[in-house]
């Protein structure tokens, strides 16, 4: 099967999707099991704007997770996709993920469809700031919150005690003072804008096919550019573990793991680009 997916590959660079999947290998997890199921559940938007108290809730874990999560590093298969795009068996990559990594491995022309977590924003003034300026402040103003976590998520979040959660003081806009700080990505519940969205369909349109890499398509933020490509007809390769909410609108399907699969579609793509040279 990866050998028919490399014959996709060799009509043109491939546009790439990619989830939670590409990173579990770097130490960042994904949301679901397996089978699908979600095993954390995130703070949603509606929850996050809805209270001070929710956004020390969210800050206080954030804070904690940070560590693990900024200390993350590419994995083999971020490395893959950017040796793929080398040989131009693919072209520009979608990522649902906010970590940064496919961009470390040296991947370019990268869409971040749900934002990047080193980029905060302030609600009330769209003031802007670094996450790591922020953090550097967060722990000025918290001295001695040396509580730590084993846990880490898609979104930098942990789960922490609640009296450790009253005892953080949460980040303030410097520009206009409100408590409305928020990383710039999209939360569960919450949207992507919709000229995003419109970009990413134009990149589908104007690929040859589409590959899939490590996403259980179960929200519509990813699936309907799955749904859309099958419509008009674009080939849609994806390689994943387990079963995904798009397994009936793909081509070509491998269940496996990242690293080991997407090493063996680079050798396959290398060995036909090999064979095509005069």
């Amino acid at each position: 099967m990866i050998e028919d997916i490399a014959r996709v590959l060799s009509a043109g660079p491939a546009l790439v999707l990619t989830g939670a999947g590409m990173s579990t290998a770097s130490g960042i997890p994904d949301y679901r099991g397996p089978d699908g199921t979600r095993r954390v559940q995130p703070m949603d938007y509606s929850e996050f704007v809805g209270s001070s108290g929710a956004r020390q809730r969210y800050w206080a874990r954030s804070f904690v997770g940070w560590r693990r999560f900024s200390a993350a590093r590419p994995n083999a298969a971020h490395h893959h996709v950017t040796r793929l795009q080398e040989l131009g068996a693919v072209g520009r990559v979608i990522t649902q993920n906010v970590d940064g990594l496919h961009q470390a491995a040296g991947t370019r022309e990268v869409v971040e469809l749900h934002g990047n977590l080193v980029e905060v924003v302030c609600l009330t003034c769209d003031a802007r700031v670094d996450r790591p300026t922020l953090d550097a402040r967060m722990a000025a103003d918290n001295p001695g919150f040396d509580v730590d976590s084993d846990e880490i998520r898609p979104d930098g979040d942990v789960r922490l005690d609640s009296v450790d959660v009253e005892r953080f003081r949460a980040p303030i806009c410097q520009t206009c003072g409100a408590d409305t700080l928020k990383p710039d990505v999209v939360f569960f519940g919450g949207s992507v804008a919709k000229p995003l969205v419109q970009r990413c369909y134009d990149l589908v349109d104007a690929a040859p096919s589409l590959l899939v890499l490590g996403s259980s398509l179960q929200v519509m933020s990813g699936l309907r550019f799955v749904r859309h490509a099958a419509k008009r007809g674009i080939p849609v390769a994806l390689i994943t573990r387990g079963p995904t909410r798009g397994d009936d609108l793909v081509d070509h399907r491998v269940d496996g793991e990242l690293g080991d699969s997407l090493r063996s579609l680079v050798e396959a793509v290398t060995a036909g680009v090999t064979a095509a040279r005069p």
